[in-house]
């Protein structure tokens, strides 16, 4: 992971140097929240971790305007179910303050004052959003003399509002929220604290496939779970009876072992698994022995021997990297490991970063919230950057901060 990366200019330094004064701002925030059919907003996480973004421009004595996405609209084919008009009043409520929402701001002509907040109506309605259009990234950046990336959730995506406009402002920084992911993401990755223990769990290997092989070369124990895991056992020639895995990938899971194991590193397989008969609520959970999987039984879960010992392991961490859960979590019968790895993450001295729309299921299910260092909040931003690429948004960022 090159340190490059990492420097970036960051909206917290303009503001202390008085250089938001005065100044047109557009943030790029994510608001991308769900809704109900009626349109009202059912869970507004998204639009509250956005807010310091926007408070530190006013306080600034910057004239603010922020947009985003809202699902999945259709360019140039405006609908009234793609409004940002819920957003708007939700940030009105939380900022005790008017929030006028633009539509058609592509081309200017509407007025925002120092002190003032306005909402650019959902960005990706703009014809060329996706596809990271010159012309419109262009005309959008002549709207703003500093523009900020507060959006990781979409730092993976090469849009005209999250690359291309950071390429043609004046100025391009990033907002607290996009700089403490950089933060969290580099002491994890690129300077971790030893040893550095990654858990990727999941149904497939071969949708991980790349993310495991790019941290087998870095981190010091691989855990494996899930479908995931079933796949190594088969490479280590256990049985998995009629269990979640891919036997067609087997060579790749035997190549990452072998890697892992030339440079002193491990991937700790399963002694002990819960199987049952089926994925029910009602399915009896028995615990066996790894090499006693039965023929018609299914893995759901490690067992509490391997709980145990990844437990230990977990406490003796420098840095632990979560992604994904480690059984089938959401039946309580099927979530013992799960519960005790959170359990052992959130006690271990390890700094600990968790990132994945399961795993911050499981980590609600269990409480822990506040014992974990950092939660991401990027799912796919995250994921591709734990497989090692360089995100759009990280790269413009990093090229504009060496003006």
């Amino acid at each position: 992971m090159p340190e490059a990366l990492f420097q970036v200019k960051r909206l917290s330094e303009l503001a202390q140097a008085g250089q938001l004064k005065g100044k047109r701002v557009l943030i790029r925030s994510d608001l991308n929240v769900p809704q109900d059919e009626a349109g009202n907003i059912t869970e507004d996480t998204r639009i509250r971790a956005s807010m310091p973004a926007v408070q530190m421009c006013l306080d600034a004595g910057a004239a603010v305007m922020v947009t985003s996405h809202l699902g999945r609209p259709t360019e140039g084919q405006f609908k009234s179910e793609d409004s940002l008009a819920p957003v708007a009043d939700r940030i009105a409520t939380l900022l005790h303050r008017k929030v006028p929402l633009i539509s058609n701001w592509v081309d200017g002509g509407f007025q925002v004052q120092p002190g003032e907040v306005v909402l650019l109506e959902n960005c990706r309605v703009n014809v060329g959003e996706k596809k990271n259009d010159d012309a419109l990234a262009k005309k959008i950046a002549t709207l703003c003399d500093v523009y900020v990336n507060d959006a990781f959730g979409t730092a993976h995506r090469a849009e005209a509002t999250t690359n291309g406009v950071a390429k043609f402002a004046p100025v391009a920084c990033a907002g607290p929220l996009m700089a403490a992911e950089l933060d969290a993401l580099s002491r994890a990755l690129a300077n971790p604290r030893r040893p550095l223990i990654a858990i990727v769990a999941g149904s497939k290997v071969s949708s991980k496939l790349t993310i495991l092989k790019a941290l087998s070369e870095k981190v010091d124990e691989l855990i494996v779970g899930g479908g995931i895991a079933n796949t190594f056992m088969l490479a280590k020639g256990l049985p998995i009876g009629k269990s979640l895995a891919e036997p067609d990938l087997v060579n790749e899971a035997r190549e990452i072992m072998d890697l892992m194991e030339k440079r002193g590193a491990h991937v700790p397989i399963p002694e002990d698994v819960v199987v049952a008969n089926e994925l029910s609520p009602l399915a009896r959970a028995n615990r066996v022995p790894a090499d006693q999987v039965a023929e018609d039984d299914m893995i759901l879960d490690i067992g509490p021997k391997t709980a145990a010992r990844l437990s230990t392991m977990l406490a003796h961490a420098g840095t632990i990297v979560w992604n994904g859960p480690l059984g089938v979590f959401e039946i309580d019968q099927f979530g013992g490991g799960t519960k005790m790895l959170a359990a052992a993450i959130a006690h271990s001295p390890a700094f600990s970063i968790a990132g994945g729309g399961d795993t911050l299921a499981a980590i609600a299910k269990y409480g822990i919230e506040n014992q974990v260092d950092y939660i991401s909040t990027g799912g796919g931003a995250f994921l591709e950057f734990l497989e090692g690429k360089t995100l759009p948004a990280f790269e413009v960022l990093a090229e504009r901060a060496k003006d």
